[in-house]
């Protein structure tokens, strides 16, 4: 098992056992960690220990959050260009695809792709000569790959990184300067890029609801719409549709899996305030 699947095992654990108040043994036995061991693994890993980490995936931190929600305006004035809770729209730009482009399952495109590891699990990553049309978290890779060509069954596909690709590894690694970029090339309808585009605008550390995100992107009364085009976000963690929750502060599901929404949001959340190490 790799670091972030024993992470992910006992963050699961913790997940569906929360009202038993599991013990530090308990949750380090999930990961197949001694106690000490994991303590020390996952606050590497989070910049946080596990106990921090809990609050930060609460239901009751995450209803704080909803009721400090700040505007954009307000978020970019606040966390600035180069704060660790800086807005992804200033870094990553998004352009829609032409219907020339995605027509007939992309027989005008040339597809580059390869695998990669993060913190969160391993990806699949693919582009475009215009940018990354694909970003999605690949704990089975022939399944990845698979899904990669129904998406696009006529273009042709290379394994075969690209700079783009070099990019989201180093943005996975937070080793993204302030002047670094990354360029998406999506397939989308105008509706789907109008939210994706939204999901950009908030920042890491904060999160927001369903309802909150379809009046961000100006159709407040499409909120099921609005989810339907959140789940088919084609660029995980870089739209980072994994900070929208419900309305009750419930974290919910995600495309890639309940226990890494959790991961991905605690993460974050433990990046504004990471401890000391103390183990």
């Amino acid at each position: 098992m790799t670091d972030y699947q024993r992470i992910a095992a006992a963050i699961g654990y913790i997940r569906d056992n929360f009202r038993a108040q599991p013990t530090l043994e308990q949750i380090a036995g999930q990961a197949h960690w001694s106690p000490f061991h994991f303590q020390r693994k996952f606050q590497e890993w989070a910049g946080v220990s596990p106990k921090k980490f809990l609050q930060y995936i609460s239901v009751e931190h995450a209803k704080r959050l909803l009721q400090q929600q700040l505007s954009v305006a307000e978020a970019t004035y606040e966390t600035g260009l180069s704060g660790p809770g800086r807005l992804h729209d200033l870094f990553v730009t998004l352009e829609a695809m032409t219907p020339g482009e995605y027509r007939q399952g992309g027989a005008a495109l040339t597809i580059r792709y390869s695998f990669g590891e993060s913190r969160f699990g391993p990806y699949l990553v693919a582009s475009t000569a215009k940018g990354i049309c694909r970003l999605h978290f690949a704990d089975d890779a022939e399944l990845a790959l698979a899904e990669l060509r129904q998406e696009w069954p006529q273009a042709t596909l290379l394994e075969q990184a690209a700079p783009e690709h070099a990019q989201v590894a180093r943005f996975f690694a937070r080793e993204f300067g302030p002047t670094d970029r990354l360029h998406l090339h999506l397939k989308g309808t105008d509706f789907q890029l109008k939210v994706w585009e939204s999901l950009l605008r908030i920042p890491e550390g904060r999160l927001t609801t369903y309802a909150g995100l379809a009046t961000q992107a100006g159709c407040g009364l499409a909120v099921r719409a609005v989810g339907t085009a959140i789940g088919a976000n084609p660029v995980g963690y870089l739209i980072p549709c994994h900070r929208v929750i419900r309305q009750g502060g419930e974290l919910g599901q995600y495309r890639w899996g309940a226990t890494r929404k959790v991961a991905l949001v605690g993460w974050e959340m433990a990046q504004q305030n990471p401890e000391q190490t103390t183990v």
